[in-house]
């Protein structure tokens, strides 16, 4: 913690030992004083209460019940300093999570941290050394650069940064994923060709470019034009379809993978050709049920009652269907009307109409639609008044 002065000291494990004492001296004293008055079993002890500045010679002795072993010295004196901040990374966010880099780029980073005094920076990947001919570091008092300048796979891996003041320490972890494009699909097949279709199957490419593979890109070139067209943009499975080729041509085709670096350079390309064949139909013409259209007469609106005024002409209305087209009779009172110009009667899209023009208290009665085809007959009535309007005389007193 910020204003403790204290010299951390480890020990290395000594086979039958039971505990350690641990002594100190001011390198101006020639005296040792034990700093633990009991021994214990842990190899890490802490010296405390310590002044800022003063420098101690360190030794330890292993106990067992035997007695006190002979003691090991720290060859160099222990300089203590107050630790005025702790050691604390500050990693970028982007830095959080995988940072993946193409082969050949360059990877430059830079990690800032704080601690006073000035920590102590140590890089390792997998607990060994960095290998400086490829990575270069560069550390000042507030942050610390990590640079190669053409990034290539073996560089990929978690590195390790380690901020240290004396026995205070904090970490963090650099994880770099260099990828570059996979290689080819391999065992590409050509499964089976029938009317315009054709299968296709691969396998993997051996070699993913240290990425996940994200899909297929899949190409036909036919043997006229020569040309290749992309027929499939992003297959996700390793077999595919290819519809709607054109009958008589002869196609090739190959297929690439792709990751998150891009397509691979290289494609794999089918050994043998796909023949498109003509096929020979013979055509068929659909065959339409007959139906029964023959229908007997079928009045689909009755006339109505009606009353009229003397004088005004009026119609009467039905609808009627069936098949043959029936014959339409008008009767009135049981008496068929036949050419008389005071009747109009009219048949249009199954609508029955008779006009009686100018009707009188005469043209009054029953009147009859009747319809008759080959199938059968149908009739409706309806019956029709005729009224006379009176007119009262009335007079004019004069004065």
């Amino acid at each position: 913690m910020p204003g403790k002065r204290l010299a951390m000291v480890d020990g290395d494990e000594l086979v039958g030992v039971n505990n350690y004492l641990w002594f100190s001296n001011f390198i101006a004293g020639t005296d040792w004083t034990a700093v633990n008055q009991e021994p214990f079993l842990s190899t890490r002890y802490a010296i405390q209460d310590l002044g800022s500045g003063d420098k101690i010679h360190v030794r330890v002795k292993a106990v067992s019940t035997g007695g006190a072993s002979v003691p090991a010295t720290l060859e160099q004196p222990v300089l203590i300093r107050e630790i005025l901040q702790l050691p604390r990374i500050r990693m970028p966010r982007y830095l959080r999570q995988t940072y993946v880099r193409h082969v050949g780029d360059a990877v430059n980073v830079m990690i800032p941290f704080q601690g006073k005094p000035q920590p102590k920076v140590i890089w390792t990947k997998g607990d060994q050394p960095l290998d400086t001919s490829r990575i270069n570091i560069r550390n000042t008092e507030k942050d610390t650069i990590f640079y190669i300048r053409e990034a290539q796979r073996s560089d990929s891996g978690k590195y390790e940064l380690a901020v240290q003041i004396n026995g205070a320490e904090d970490k963090a972890t650099l994880d770099i994923r260099v990828i570059e494009p996979p290689g080819p699909p391999q065992n590409l097949k050509l499964l089976d060709v029938w009317g315009f279709n054709v299968a296709l199957e691969w396998s993997p490419p051996m070699d993913n470019g240290n990425s996940e593979i994200k899909g297929y890109m899949v190409q036909k070139s036919d043997k006229k034009s020569g040309k290749w067209f992309t027929a499939l943009e992003r297959c996700t499975r390793t077999s595919c379809t290819i519809s709607d080729l054109i009958i008589g041509n002869t196609y090739s085709f190959r297929v690439f993978a792709e990751n998150a670096c891009g397509l691979s350079e290289k494609a794999a390309v089918t050994s043998g050709v796909a023949h498109i064949k003509k096929t020979k139909t013979a055509y068929q013409p659909e065959k339409i049920p007959q139906r029964d259209m023959m229908e007997p007469p079928k009045f689909t609106q009755p006339l109505t009652d009606r009353t009229t005024t003397r004088g005004y002409s009026t119609h009467l209305f039905c609808c009627v269907r069936g098949f043959p087209q029936p014959k339409i009779i008008w009767m009135k009172n049981q008496m068929e009307i036949r050419e008389d110009p005071k009747y109009i009667a009219m048949i249009e899209q199954g609508v029955c109409s008779l006009e009686i023009r100018k009707p009188s208290p005469f043209d009054g009665g029953i009147y009859t639609c009747k319809a008759v085809n080959p199938l059968g007959e149908a009739s409706v009535d309806c019956k029709l008044d005729v009224k006379v309007v009176q007119f009262v005389p009335f007079c004019v007193d004069s004065w």
